[in-house]
């Protein structure tokens, strides 16, 4: 029980890591132009995961793991559960799901255009 409660919190943070790499991804990409390989996937997924209201395979994945070590589960998603609380005093709606995606669609592709916009060379 004890080692199923410990994968569930590895896996929360795995998650978390993944959302923070998702949104904000694209300033490693200055940095490390070949993780550009990594983050335009990872961003694509979290945006459609959001938009079309699909369940990341993560959480499901916790749930059992809390499950298998006694505690108690949670209805909703990983977000809904540990993000939007820290965020929003609210609960996730399909409006919320929707800004959230644009928001890291919007951010990324902001990343991206300044990374990549050709520079003109003063004469």
């Amino acid at each position: 029980m004890f080692w199923a409660a410990v994968a569930a919190d590895g896996v929360v943070v795995v998650h978390l890591l993944f959302i923070l790499f998702a949104v904000l991804g694209g300033l490693l990409v200055w940095r490390w132009p070949g993780l550009v390989w990594l983050h335009v996937p990872a961003a694509l997924w979290g945006v459609l995961v959001e938009l079309m209201h699909w369940p990341c395979p993560l959480t499901p994945l916790e749930q059992s793991l809390r499950l298998a070590a006694g505690q108690a589960g949670y209805n909703g998603g990983f977000v809904e559960h540990y993000v939007l609380p820290m965020i929003y005093p609210v609960g996730l709606t399909p409006q919320i799901q929707v800004g959230l995606a644009l928001f890291v669609l919007l951010l990324n592709t902001l990343i991206y255009g300044v990374l990549f916009w050709p520079r003109r060379r003063r004469p």
